[in-house]
């Protein structure tokens, strides 16, 4: 059988997934500058990953916790969790193989069957031990119940924050782009867009895409513009809950993310103008052929995350959140995205 040279694609693959290096090895905080400031975040040093300042009741408290803001659940919606050993491997796939047809699979008296092969790369990984900490001046809190979980839950919004952010990244930057201008003029349709663009994406990907990510402001400018149409379709249309449009679009999950970051001052939105439409599940391993995975390795103990407290003098505590994590591009075929305006 003659198979593509999927070359290129595995090149732009590798690309895509060293694009965000800055993301994926390094830390979007500020590094440990030996000030101990009250309140501030910063990363988190190695020599505090230690037996003796591991607090196994905020670490039992932290893997409890379950935020008021939904950041977890984004984050699995746009990179599910695949659990691994610290070192790994896994598969990467380039084309879609699973999908190829013969025109003939009939064997000829004396001769073999066609032997059909299938591909994929193998990669070497192993995930990246995270970790903030957060200084406490014990005369700021000492009013304070539970201040010491108060800390942790904060540190855990951080981190999975910024794990949220390096998905959308990776998504955005290994998606096929189109831009879109969903306003009040007639004729806009944006989930007949959409519908169009999922159906590009199957052709090339051979798999429909299952997932489908709003931003804040994209989620907004299709409801504004259905209601503009003035016909019955675009009524009914600017009433549909994210559940019953991924009905009508024929996906697994349509999500709105109303998450939001600050980097130096500046307020922005984590998915924003985009429209993301990829392929993932929850319940992966480390094969299976979807677009992107986030692989996380258990601390120490078995947990996700780890937490740690020290007391460095009299007045100073310092909170330390650890875990270890890495988010890749697994398959580039198929991830489609729209930029609206």
């Amino acid at each position: 059988m003659k198979r593509p040279n999927s070359t290129a694609i595995i090149a732009r693959t590798l690309a895509l997934n060293a694009v965000l290096s800055t993301l994926t090895f390094g830390s979007m905080e500020p590094r440990d500058d030996g000030a101990f400031v009250h309140d501030r975040i910063v990363q988190a040093n190695a020599s505090l990953f230690t037996e003796a300042y591991f607090s196994e009741a905020l670490t039992g408290f932290a893997m409890g916790w379950k935020d008021v803001e939904p950041i977890l659940e984004t984050l699995e919606f746009f990179a599910p969790q695949v659990l691994v050993p610290r070192r790994f491997d896994y598969a990467e796939f380039a084309n879609a193989e699973e999908f190829y047809s013969e025109d003939n699979d009939a064997r000829a008296i004396g001769a073999d069957f066609g032997i059909v092969e299938y591909t994929q790369s193998e990669i070497e990984a192993k995930t990246i031990n995270r970790g903030l900490k957060i200084c406490v001046d014990l005369d700021q809190v000492a009013d304070k119940e539970g201040w010491r979980e108060h800390y942790a839950q904060k540190l855990m919004r951080r981190l999975q924050r910024n794990s949220l952010r390096r998905a959308i990244a990776l998504l955005s930057a290994a998606a096929t782009n189109t831009a879109k201008t969903w306003d009040a003029t007639a004729g806009k349709d944006p989930d007949g867009d959409i519908t169009a663009d999922l159906i590009t994406a199957a052709d090339a990907a051979g798999v429909r895409p299952n997932r489908v990510g709003f931003g804040d402001t994209s989620w907004n400018k299709r409801y504004t513009s259905h209601r503009a149409q003035n016909t019955a379709g675009g009524f009914a249309s600017a009433q549909l809950t994210p559940e019953q449009l991924a009905s009508i679009l024929m996906v697994d999950e349509v999500k709105v993310s109303k998450e939001h970051y600050s980097t130096g001052g500046t307020k922005s939105q984590a998915v924003g103008n985009l429209v993301l439409m990829f392929n993932a599940s929850a319940g992966q391993d480390k094969e299976d052929a979807s677009n992107i995975k986030r692989f996380v390795s258990p601390c120490e103990g078995g947990t996700v995350y780890r937490v740690y407290e020290q007391q460095i003098s009299e007045k100073l505590y310092v909170i330390t959140v650890e875990c270890y994590e890495l988010t890749k591009i697994t398959s580039t075929l198929g991830i489609r995205k729209f930029t609206v305006s």
